[in-house]
């Protein structure tokens, strides 16, 4: 099996997240899950994708793939990076060209993809909101995270709303939370371990830390999955789709515009995602972007 590793949302070798991509040979089928995760603990990075063409659902002329997500220590329904990640693996292998359409089935549903000229664009799954996490479990969250609980008093700069974390979903489910600033959110110290126990009593992947009182108008995130052996991420697009519908309810993003999260700054690896909100058939649907980069090829041998 073919195999790339491509750093995600960047658009230069050895910034933002990288993720492994394997390609499954035309007329083959999956290799089995436990091969699949220690193929992607072998590679070591957060996520592995795998894809498998289809030939057999490319029926409206858009060519279609399987994608199949995995961490080192389980599968996932979804995966941000590794999608931006893969699609430009195939742009850069010349199965798909730019600006050809095309879709990805996961567990998480089908998603749209586009190859742009200045990097891919995903739809993400349906946005939901689980509501907001008891004040208890939000106290614990920041103390969790080595921060005093803010408790329901987090104000975004000039303006009058206020901020709790809230459990939220474009195909995986993270705790949206709010930070006071650069330096809290710069502060932020896990204690991994009762993240991981808390992440899981709650059902989620982790806990996404952002902040929009940063000094250059961006909005800034910091991302920590360690229940998935993740203990931070640089860049996560599934979170990133979930951080754009939270803002859109709370009135803080406009349809049809283009934002942009600077993540992985903590990590000496600095990426940038963007994301826009579309209403779609009356309803909110959630595009997350960026580009990528290949940094090396070669074959699995299985």
């Amino acid at each position: 099996m073919r195999f790339q590793i491509v750093d995600a949302f960047t658009d230069c070798l050895f910034g933002g997240n990288p993720a492994g991509v394997v390609f499954i040979p035309e007329g083959s089928d999956y290799p089995d899950d436990e091969t699949m995760r220690k193929t992607a603990a072998e590679l070591r990075y957060s996520e592995t994708a795998f894809l498998k063409r289809l030939k057999e659902k490319e029926t409206s002329g858009k060519k279609v793939f399987q994608a199949r997500y995995f961490t080192p220590a389980a599968e996932v329904d979804l995966c941000g990076h590794a999608t931006i990640g893969s699609s430009f693996a195939l742009l850069h292998d010349g199965i798909i060209e730019e600006g050809e359409s095309f879709q990805y089935e996961t567990l998480a549903g089908t998603i749209d993809i586009v190859a742009g000229q200045e990097g891919i664009l995903m739809s993400m799954g349906d946005p939901v909101s689980y509501g907001p996490m008891e004040s208890g479990g939000a106290v614990d969250l920041y103390h969790i995270l080595g921060l005093e609980a803010h408790g329901q008093d987090l104000c975004v700069k000039d303006s009058d709303v206020r901020l709790v974390p809230e459990l939220v979903s474009t195909g995986l489910i993270d705790i949206m939370t709010p930070i006071k600033n650069m330096q809290e959110l710069n502060a932020i110290d896990p204690d991994f371990k009762a993240l991981a126990e808390l992440s899981d009593k709650f059902g989620v992947v982790g806990a996404h830390a952002f902040t929009l009182n940063a000094e250059d108008g961006l909005i800034h995130a910091r991302n920590f999955a360690p229940l998935y052996d993740i203990d931070e991420e640089a860049a996560t697009g599934t979170s990133n789709g979930a951080l754009a519908y939270y803002l859109y309810q709370q009135g803080l993003v406009e349809t049809d515009r283009v934002y942009t999260v600077v993540q992985g700054e903590a990590m000496d690896r600095a990426s940038k995602i963007t994301f826009c909100v579309r209403i779609e058939q009356e309803k909110p649907r959630i595009y997350v972007g960026g580009s990528a980069a290949v940094l090396a090829e070669g074959e699995i041998r299985i």
